[in-house]
Order: structure tokens, then C-alpha cells, then sequence
């Protein structure tokens, strides 16, 4: 009777499905199923990417910019020449406050990101009068660089070179402005330019 009794239970635990041995030891003869791989969330990120249904418009920043001159310089080294990138801009809002920068680095996208925190490090604050000029004739030097500016309401912005776009990026629209040295100097223009503004 005893004998019978075991072969039941034998064939019993034979027929139990394998769901039945979830975190068990899987039975002799027979390999665990193999779970399936995760599925990669890049094919999501894509048909959302595609559907228009990403991360929506990117926010505008904050100061625009504008490069005055990039150029290679040198420094020399015990080993020999050592190479790096030199580069001026202007960045301002637009909405009255301007400034200049200089950075330097290995590459230019290096030293174009210092030279925007430089500027931002010199912003000034322009006073403006509701016509989007200046409320009276202000002069700037900087080094042998001198600017003239003059408010003309209703005449549209009358400067060149590196002036010119310190007074865009300053929100400006109505100004005659002059470099009157003989300086070519781009970036002791642009300060005069600045420097000119900052005054009351």
C-alpha cells in the first residue's frame, strides 16, 4: 500500500506546470525559461521625437551675441610655440544692457564661451529715453579709440563697424554715433562704445 501511495506522489509532482516552481530550482532535464530583454527606451524617445510629442521649444536665451574677431595667437614656450584661440564679442538683452569680453583657450568654442561670461562679468545698464535713444551726447575712449554719440530720435541707427553692434545689442534704434580717431581696433572701439553708454 505504502508502495502505491509513493507512486501517486511521484506522478503528481510530474504533472505540476512549471509556472508552479517560480523561485524554485527548475526540475532535472529541463532549462529555466530564458526571461526577455528590456526593451530600449530610445524607439519611445524617437516616436515621441516624431509625433511632436518631445520636450517642446527651446527656450531663447537670455543675451544674444555677436563675434568681433577670432584670432590664432601664439605664446612661446620652452618647447617651442604653444597655440590658442583669441576671441572679442559683443553680448547684450536688447533691452538696455550691453557688454564686452575677451577669452582665450585651446579651441574656439572654449574661448568663445569665455569671452560671453567676461562680457557678462562688464554688462552695464543704458539709459534710454522713450524714443529708444539717449537722453544727451555722450564721448568714450578706450585706449587710443574715441566715440561720439549723439541722440537722434526718428533717424534710425547711424554708426559702423564694432559701434554699431554694441548699440543693436544695447536696444538702441535711434543714434548717430562716430568713431572720431583713427583707431581700426575693433575691440577698443567696441569699449569706447560701452564706455561712452555708461555714462549718465
Amino acid at each position: 500500500m505504502a508502495i502505491e501511495e509513493t507512486a501517486e506522489e511521484k506522478i503528481l509532482t510530474e504533472d505540476i506546470p512549471a509556472e508552479a516552481h517560480k523561485g524554485k530550482e527548475a526540475p532535472k532535464g529541463k532549462l529555466p525559461a530564458a526571461k526577455a530583454p528590456a526593451l530600449s527606451n530610445f524607439s519611445e524617445r524617437g516616436r515621441r521625437r516624431r509625433a511632436g510629442l518631445g520636450k517642446g521649444p527651446r527656450a531663447k536665451p537670455e543675451f544674444d551675441q555677436k563675434i568681433l574677431s577670432i584670432r590664432r595667437v601664439a605664446r612661446v614656450m620652452a618647447g617651442g610655440r604653444r597655440f590658442s584661440f583669441s576671441v572679442a564679442l559683443v553680448a547684450g538683452d536688447r533691452k538696455g544692457r550691453v557688454g564686452v569680453g575677451v577669452g582665450k583657450a585651446l579651441d574656439t568654442p572654449s574661448a568663445i564661451s569665455k569671452a560671453f561670461r567676461d562680457a557678462q562679468k562688464n554688462m552695464i545698464t543704458v539709459k534710454m529715453s522713450s524714443h529708444f535713444t539717449i537722453p544727451n551726447k555722450v564721448r568714450g575712449k578706450a585706449g587710443s579709440s574715441e566715440v561720439l554719440m549723439i541722440p537722434a530720435p526718428v533717424r534710425g541707427i547711424l554708426a559702423g563697424s564694432s559701434v554699431r553692434d554694441v548699440v543693436e545689442l544695447a536696444g538702441i534704434k535711434n543714434i548717430n554715433a562716430k568713431i572720431i580717431s583713427r583707431s581700426k581696433n575693433k575691440l577698443n572701439n567696441a569699449r569706447a562704445a560701452v564706455a561712452a553708454l555708461s555714462k549718465p
